[in-house]
């Protein structure tokens, strides 16, 4: 294998020790999550519920509110049924399955706590039923509102990231393996510090063991982030990778882990963003497309769609064996 040795830190390894990576599985995703299944847990995780309710996906949470507050419903509306819809005041339907809507749209005014007028319970078990419920929607309100506003007020980077880590031409004599990040929002990064953590597999006495090295930079911090930031790691002779080639990588199922730090003015908070790279999403021989242009006033404009842009250079032999 061509890579160049340096001394290897145990302490770089980013919590997954000496593990190799098989069947090109990164230890990192492209959406930064950490790709590791968790097996053992209890099936009532309720010290977890929080982290995946504010987590999770703005699709998937939408979903979870919709249905539950179906099911809900639902439930109710059976046992409203049950009770016998007689007990239901203004209830029109004829069949049981006008019965059961007329029950439905009884139990969504009384848990959102609107009551129209036009349905209204009778009798002790009818009443009983719509207290608990008009309790229940009370609480289960007060909670999607709270979840509402912890998603919203949750700190956190929307970086974007572009899609390919090039080996480009770097300061006109040598090659430099880069990838280029920008602001997603409208807020102000500011002491900007990023990290880039190579790994591969190499095979020690015949076991396989899983190597870390963090990168040294260009440039690894900046004051503020105004417009995109290419990040660049020299490939010169202190270069863990000076001697690669495109099979080494492969070979190893070689990665690059980017850990970014910044201090977000609008949250008063330091935020974190992750994303990673795999040996398939180098481009040997390309230089980035500026991402930015002036209008007819001077101002400049970012464009945040032409970040990924790249063109194909030439490089020199050395650089692509």
């Amino acid at each position: 294998m061509a890579i160049h040795k340096t001394k290897f830190n145990p302490e770089d390894d980013l919590g997954f020790g000496s593990q190799p990576v098989l069947k090109s599985q990164p230890l990192i995703k492209h959406d930064g999550s950490i790709n590791v299944k968790r097996r053992g847990l209890p099936f009532f995780r309720t010290s977890d519920n929080y982290h995946t309710l504010i987590t999770m996906s703005w699709t998937n949470f939408w979903l979870m509110v919709l249905a539950g507050y179906a099911v809900i419903n639902i439930v109710f509306a059976l046992i409203y049924l049950q009770i016998g819809v007689q007990n239901l005041n203004g209830a029109e339907g004829r069949t049981t399955y006008q019965h059961f809507w007329d029950a439905f749209f009884f139990s969504a005014q009384t848990i959102s706590t609107v009551g129209y007028g036009h349905i209204s319970p009778r009798g002790m078990a009818a009443n009983s039923v719509a207290a608990l419920e008009s309790m229940m929607g009370l609480l289960a309100f007060a909670l999607a509102t709270g979840l509402l506003y912890g998603r919203f007020s949750r700190p956190s980077a929307k970086i974007v990231y572009s899609r390919n880590l090039l080996i480009a031409p770097y300061l006109d004599t040598c090659q430099g393996l880069m990838f280029r990040l920008a602001n997603l929002r409208r807020s102000m990064l500011i002491d900007l510090d990023i990290e880039i953590i190579f790994s591969y597999n190499e095979d020690v006495n015949g076991k396989m063991l899983r190597r870390f090295f963090p990168l040294e930079l260009e440039r690894k911090k900046v004051s503020i982030l105004t417009l995109n930031w290419t990040v660049v790691h020299p490939l010169d002779e202190n270069s863990p990778l000076k001697d690669m080639t495109q099979d080494d990588l492969k070979n190893t199922q070689a990665s690059f882990a980017i850990l970014l730090r910044a201090f977000d003015d609008t949250f008063s908070q330091t935020v974190h963003s992750r994303t990673s790279y795999q040996y398939e999403d180098m481009v040997w021989g390309a230089k980035f497309k500026p991402a930015f242009d002036r209008d007819e006033d001077g101002r400049i404009v970012l464009d945040l769609s032409r970040i990924s842009g790249f063109t194909t250079v030439d490089l020199p032999e050395k650089a692509m064996k």
